[in-house]
């Protein structure tokens, strides 16, 4: 089925489109449980790559089958996800089965259902830096059918710098969940760049904040088979089946890379950047890498 792209229009103060505020009313009285799990992210910063190597640490030695038959967005699912002829986000996630469940969003820290915080639930937030955000965003509307129309990139880098993007300005994001993550002690803040720098620290951590005692061994196979190659290769993990995806434009897990920005941005384009960047990025304690 062709779904038309939307429009964006401001959502109490943020950009949002109709697929993720259709369904608000059940987003916002969500019953968390004490033992969900979140994983949090402006979009293209990792949230597949997350959500999968969550899925294997909970549920890859009692659930094996799961791997090679149910689609990472079935088994994590995304809360304020709703297209016509699809059970919603909400739906999804009331009817998992496995315990913990993983649930998936790309809410801004002020938009999350309060049951969460009230079951103090754990949350996995992991950053990108900006500009291979943006990259990454913009080869993702390219594809993704029910985004709004891309358009150029120079226009497109010019929208994300405005904050005129679906779940609004990166820079509120990413400080809005670090702040929170200094009053909330159940946040792991994570960035994509450690994850590809070494994934087998950013395991051990993630494994010592979920207190799971995970063998040596499966924490080794599970590096291994989160590898972006390896999840590229993996129908179940590049959503080669969703059909609001064009593969025709571009894969959805594209380059998986750091710095990729350097093969997009003028010279112009970064020197602007790099200016409101600063002037946005001025109140805050939070620091990114762009290269490695």
């Amino acid at each position: 089925m062709e779904l038309p792209r939307p429009e964006l229009f401001d959502f109490h103060g943020v950009s949002m489109t109709h697929y993720f505020t259709d369904n608000w009313e059940n987003v916002q009285n969500f019953q968390a449980r004490p033992d969900d799990i979140v994983v949090a992210t402006y979009p293209k910063a990792g949230t597949t790559w997350v959500s999968y190597i969550l899925d294997l640490l909970y549920f890859r030695q009692t659930l094996p089958e799961r791997e090679t038959t149910i689609p990472i967005y079935d088994r994590v699912p995304f809360l304020e996800l709703i297209i016509p002829l699809e059970p919603s986000g909400t739906d999804k996630a009331n009817t998992l089965t496995t315990s913990p469940r993983i649930i998936k969003t790309h809410l801004p820290v002020q938009f999350i259902p309060k049951s969460f915080w009230e079951q103090n639930c754990k949350i996995i937030y992991c950053a990108r830096n900006a500009k291979d955000n943006v990259v990454s965003y913009f080869h993702f509307d390219r594809m993704e059918k029910i985004q709004p129309k891309p358009g150029d990139w120079s226009s497109f880098l010019q929208r994300f710098t405005e904050g005129k993007m679906v779940f609004g300005s990166w820079h509120e994001h990413v400080c809005g969940w670090w702040e929170k993550k200094q009053a909330y002690s159940k946040i792991h803040y994570m960035f994509f760049e450690d994850l590809v720098e070494d994934t087998g620290h950013e395991l051990k951590r993630l494994c010592s904040f979920l207190g799971l005692s995970t063998s040596e061994a499966e924490k080794e196979r599970i590096k291994r088979d989160v590898q972006f190659d390896v999840m590229k290769a993996n129908p179940m993990t590049n959503l080669t089946d969703d059909c609001t995806l064009d593969f025709s434009v571009s894969q959805f897990l594209r380059k998986g890379k750091v710095g990729d920005w350097k093969n997009h941005f003028t010279v112009a384009q970064n020197e602007q950047f790099d200016e409101d960047y600063k002037q946005k990025m001025k109140n805050t304690t939070l620091q990114f890498r762009a290269e490695l």
